[in-house]
């Protein structure tokens, strides 16, 4: 049922009638749906890339910056439903993002937490642990199969590890030892990117022991890292990195081998300024950020560009303001089904963070014919 646009004004009065509590916001529910009933329903704005004429690969689905937004429903309509004393529970300047089923991860470097986002219930909460656990500025998150939250904290040096609730399991890193920022999971196998060292750290997971570090040859100009960012796991466990120092995509076998470099710095389309945020679907499909650019590239599996998408210069939906992180996510697909255009199949949800602007997880799908 929709609720129209009223503009109310009060006009002061010597004495009003009373109406009891229970009967007012129901009063005026009634009186809204009877005005809204013979007005036309307003048909969605899509945001399709690339746009029009070209057949379209990508949709924008919706964006959220608060608990509220969740919610989906205007303020007016809270007020009149008596919804508007709900918690705020905002995200202030994001950074990583993670999901597991039903479940969106958010860093909140400005708040200090990891917002978690249950997608069903349309509720927000942090985890702000207090104390040895306590985050201090919170950059990239992972989240394993059990649930468990592998979280990098660039102020402590530390990658901290989290229960599915929140609980506090421990941190890896010695004092002064590194400057994490990426994370991923592959396997029995954790990866972690050190702006310090510039490297990325390869650990067995369940010891926590360091296996080795990449490039595993430091004299391998091809394979150097300047400043490894943002990491992900592609298919057949080859690593991806995004190096915002040197400019480029790096991308690594299992082990830790070079197989190749993608771009270099320029503001041209299939080159960089400062790649951040990395995700990579089942196929190898590519997508890197540029968050000076900002706009979101997207690269078949041989490392060719086909095309980007993130509506640069303008604002409102579909827009991207100071992006940094990216995830691709295929569990949480059915949730989102509801925004999809008619005559396309949604294959998989591409959320991207914005760090400034109102809406700070913005969630694009991957579009197919029916």
């Amino acid at each position: 049922m929709g609720v129209c646009n009223m503009i109310v004004f009060h006009q002061s009065r010597p004495r009003a009638m009373a109406i009891p509590r229970t009967f007012g916001p129901l009063l005026a529910v009634l009186l809204l749906a009877a005005g809204c009933a013979t007005q036309p329903k307003v048909q969605p704005v899509r945001v399709f890339f690339p746009p029009a004429p070209d057949e379209p690969r990508i949709q924008f689905l919706t964006s959220f910056g608060s608990e509220r937004d969740l919610e989906g429903q205007s303020r007016f309509s809270r007020f009149v439903l008596g919804t508007d004393n709900l918690i705020h529970r905002p995200i202030w300047k994001p950074y990583g993002v993670a999901t597991r089923p039903g479940k969106i991860y958010v860093c909140d470097t400005q708040g200090a937490n990891v917002a978690v986002v249950d997608i069903a219930k349309r509720r927000l909460r942090y985890i702000k642990p207090q104390g040895e656990a306590a985050l201090l500025v919170p950059i990239n998150v992972a989240a394993d199969d059990d649930g468990t939250l592998y979280v990098t904290d660039t102020k402590r040096g530390q990658v901290l590890t989290f229960t599915e609730t929140g609980g506090y399991l421990g941190a890896m890193g010695k004092t002064d030892e590194m400057k994490p920022c990426g994370v991923a999971i592959s396997g029995d196998r954790l990866y972690v990117s050190d702006l310090k060292n510039s490297c990325v750290r390869v650990y067995a997971k369940a010891t926590r022991e360091l296996l080795f570090t990449i490039p595993r040859d430091p004299k391998d100009e091809k394979a150097r890292l300047f400043s490894p960012t943002n990491i992900a796991i592609g298919p057949e466990g080859r690593l991806y990195v995004s190096d915002s120092g040197g400019f480029t995509l790096q991308v690594y076998d299992a082990e830790g081998n070079h197989l190749r470099g993608l771009g270099e710095q320029g503001v041209e389309p299939g080159r960089f300024v400062r790649p951040k945020g990395i995700g990579v679907d089942h196929n190898g499909l590519t997508y890197i950020v540029d968050a000076a650019t900002t706009v979101v590239q997207l690269f078949d599996n041989e490392g060719r560009l086909l095309m980007y998408f993130g509506e640069p210069k303008n604002s409102g939906p579909a827009s991207l303001y100071l992006p940094a992180g990216l995830a691709i996510d295929y569990d949480n697909v059915d949730l989102y089904k509801k925004y999809v255009a008619p005559g396309y199949n949604l294959d998989y949800l591409i959320l991207v963070i914005n760090q400034a602007g109102l809406q700070k997880v913005n969630i694009y799908g991957f579009l197919s014919k029916l």
